[in-house]
């Protein structure tokens, strides 16, 4: 492929010919310099750059601001769920914005990254927030060289999370041991707002979007199975919905116990003779078409096609317990109690006890809902190493039995 240069006025263009179009052929031409020879050199540039890529590559002019509301626009919100969305968004405007949202897109480096992500590690935001940080400017930048070719490379390839004591310790990969749980319990006993959800989750992995979501439909006591199906979400205008699960993996039956059955019995019992305690001032909750949920009392005529639905996790006046509800939980837990605390721990510590104990890794899998095995064994490593050693000394004690 062969172009040219040509003065126009006092500045030298170069041009050169691309494919051929529906038929037609189209030509390009930019500037080069002022000089014969910068526009020449220019064209040589492009020319490499075309044959290597397929099409003349120009940086863009944009906003790293303007450029991450397209990725929002064009990616996150044609391609994740709600939360996600959200959760970006907010990253987005909160950390990313403020910090280099002037610069253009093009001018952004390794350096300017690492000290934003530097930055958010000394205001002392916990390893898992400054990860999801890290994960918005990888995978947005990442875009920005493909598909969308506005820069030529992904400067987050080389920008690393600091090891720093201010970042602070996990709380979701706590497990909580049962002289810790029993503290929890005793403090958020049967009747409690939070001792329902606090069960379910210890007794079955569940996440708390899941746990919080789950309605009597989804419980059968004979056959001692929960079904997980959908989450709780909160979206615009602070309402409540119900959202689809985080995978597809994530819908799933677990077995539970004899323990948690007699609990959820008990339970169920106490918020019927809640109904006829608080009468018409009792929360009654329904779904409409759009899955928004909503609640009357009996204080007032209501008539509705919307299907009612009726709430495993509520309070005793019946209203729902939600995600949020569930954080003051925590801060009890973790500032009076004085115990690490995340709801996600008790997750982790159902795994944890499962697989330390010689459960079947396939079944810890499906019971978590996780759509890959690797994925449960990469999370549990800590567990699946406890169980090796007590593999080893099995083998141990056969090899050199005891003698009376």
């Amino acid at each position: 492929m062969t172009g040219g240069v040509r003065k126009r006025g006092n500045n030298w263009y170069y041009y050169f010919d691309l494919g051929k179009v529906d038929g037609k052929r189209k030509k390009i031409e930019r500037k080069g310099g002022n000089t014969k020879k910068e526009a020449e050199a220019a064209l040589r540039k492009a020319l490499q750059e075309y044959e290597n890529a397929g099409l003349f590559f120009e940086p863009s002019e944009i906003s790293v601001a303007d450029y991450m509301d397209y990725w929002l626009k064009h990616y996150v919100k044609m391609n994740c769920k709600y939360n996600t969305i959200d959760g970006y968004t907010r990253i987005v405007d909160n950390h990313i914005k403020p910090a280099i949202g002037s610069y253009k897109l093009k001018s952004i480096t390794p350096a300017v990254l690492q000290q934003l992500v530097n930055e958010k590690v000394m205001q002392g935001f916990s390893k898992n927030y400054l990860v999801n940080i890290m994960s918005v400017l990888s995978g947005s930048f990442k875009a920005a060289v493909y598909p969308y070719k506005f820069i030529k490379e992904n400067p987050m390839l080389y920008v690393k999370l600091p090891k720093n004591e201010n970042i602070k310790e996990e709380t979701n990969r706590k497990v909580i041991n049962q002289d810790e749980f029993k503290q929890i319990i005793e403090r958020f006993p049967q009747g409690n707002t939070f001792f329902i959800p606090l069960q379910i989750a210890y007794h079955t992995g569940t996440r708390v979007g899941e746990c919080c979501a789950l309605t009597w439909d989804d419980v059968d006591l004979d056959k001692k199975v929960i079904k997980i199906n959908r989450i709780l979400i909160k979206k615009e205008k602070k309402q409540w919905y119900f959202g689809t699960t985080k995978t597809k993996s994530s819908v799933r039956t677990i077995p539970i116990g004899e323990t948690l059955t007699d609990i959820l019995r008990k339970h169920k019992k106490w918020q019927m003779e809640n109904r006829l305690k608080f009468g018409k001032f009792y929360n009654h909750y329904y779904v409409d078409k759009n899955n928004r949920i909503y609640s009357v009392d009996g204080t007032k005529p209501y008539k509705t096609t919307d299907d009612p639905i009726q709430f495993v996790c509520t309070k005793e006046s019946g209203e729902l317990v939600t995600t949020e509800t569930i954080r003051y939980c925590s801060r009890v837990i973790n500032y009076e109690l004085m115990i690490q605390f995340n709801f996600h721990a008790l997750r982790h510590t159902h795994a944890t006890l499962l697989i330390e104990n010689g459960a079947n890794m396939k079944d810890v899998q499906e019971r978590l809902g996780h759509s890959r095995l690797a994925t449960t064994m990469d999370t549990y490593t800590h567990a699946t190493d406890t169980m090796s050693k007590n593999t080893v000394d099995i083998f141990e004690k056969l090899c050199h039995p005891q003698t009376n």
